[in-house]
């Protein structure tokens, strides 16, 4: 915690740096930005234009690499679902094999007993029954008679009801390759989208000198300080100093040693991951199991009031929920932040909040059942 400290004061992210940021030259070293080698200094003609330029070109690419998340967990939730439906089949296959042998048992069985009524004649037992003249054979039959009805019909029921569960288990089966292949589909068309997203962002970015590349993400890292800066300045964390939990400790000590490395699309861990996969391996770091997707961390998990908030918990960003990092503390977020980046630390706020959620919580609890993070 205490290189977080040091990490969120170089950036700025505690307040008051944040507006020096704003003031530095986007590209100091440039004598055409700044006008030094200029009479009376300034701007050079067209620098509007190309600040403009460059500025469209990081919408651009952010737009991009958004969708590119969208797509993302979108591939991460369709896997997920492949895997439980392959996992299902597999289930309902012995169930169905099972089935199948207690099937042919009773047909054996039952083959048995029309053996043996025509063994004796053919003659119902009812029949045998009062033919016979011996009072205690005709105790003996009597008995036997009920026996046998009784087995008939325990025969006739068991092949009835399995009849019912093989018929079952076959449409629950076909029923599971169905979705299996939607979502295999799925999948595939979210892999697809994610490769064109995110090449279409590098085809832009190669586009760009240098010096371009260099203003670009200054360009990025100012827009998301003075995102932070405004969520500071509406006064929050005022309202949050509240404590981690012990699970939660374990969990900020996981995603805080993974900084550095780089995001990748699907990937959740050890060397690589995107930006749920970092909060899943994390929480289970902490003994906890949590949903794959952050739409499904946002939908499963319990929701807390922003001002509730307190470190290890996971906050959800946009209104579709597509992306999600775990709150350090002191306005302070660790996530994977897109293709490109690595894992790292940012401001809590530098990203539109929808909400928190708790993954060591109680779940009968629900402080805010819908927090607009405002």
């Amino acid at each position: 915690m205490a290189c977080t400290a040091v990490v969120l004061s170089v950036t700025g992210l505690l307040g008051t740096a944040a507006g020096t940021a704003h003031a530095d030259d986007p590209d100091p070293t440039s004598d055409a930005r700044n006008g030094a080698d200029r009479p009376g200094g300034g701007p050079a003609p067209g620098d509007d234009s190309d600040a403009r330029h460059l500025d469209d070109v990081r919408k651009k690419i952010d737009a991009l690499y958004r969708k590119a998340e969208q797509a993302t967990e979108a591939y991460n939730a369709a896997k997920e679902q492949v895997e439980l439906q392959q996992k299902e089949i597999v289930r309902l296959a012995r169930n169905i094999d099972t089935t199948q042998r207690r099937l042919a048992a009773l047909k054996r069985q039952a083959g048995a007993l029309a053996s043996a009524q025509y063994r004796g004649g053919g003659l119902p037992a009812e029949a045998k029954l009062m033919l016979n003249a011996d009072p205690e054979g005709f105790l003996d039959n009597a008995t036997l008679a009920r026996k046998g009805q009784l087995a008939a019909k325990r025969v006739i029921s068991q092949l009835a009801n399995l009849k019912g569960d093989l018929e079952s288990y076959s449409d629950s089966a076909t029923d599971r390759w169905e979705q299996l292949e939607a979502n295999r589909k799925k999948k595939e068309n979210a892999q697809r989208d994610i490769k064109k997203k995110i090449e279409a962002a590098k085809e832009l970015e190669s586009r760009l000198a240098t010096k371009e590349k260099a203003r670009l993400q200054h360009l990025e890292d100012e827009q998301a300080l003075q995102q932070q800066q405004k969520w500071l300045d509406s006064g929050i964390l005022k309202e949050i100093n509240n404590k981690a939990s012990a699970a939660g400790r374990k969990a900020i000590s996981y995603a805080t040693a993974q900084i550095g490395k780089d995001y990748v699309w699907g990937a959740e861990g050890p060397d690589t991951f995107d930006c749920s996969g970092l909060t899943l391996r994390a929480w289970e770091h902490a003994g906890r199991t949590i949903p794959r997707t952050s739409q499904e961390q946002w939908r499963q998990l319990p929701h807390v009031a922003l001002k509730d908030m307190r470190p290890g918990d996971l906050i959800i960003y946009f209104s579709d929920a597509s992306h999600v990092g775990m709150y350090l503390g002191d306005g302070a977020l660790v996530h994977a932040p897109r293709p490109g980046r690595q894992v790292t630390i940012t401001g809590a706020g530098s990203m539109p909040i929808l909400g928190v959620v708790r993954p060591d919580g109680d779940p009968g609890h629900d402080d805010a059942a819908h927090p607009d993070g405002e």
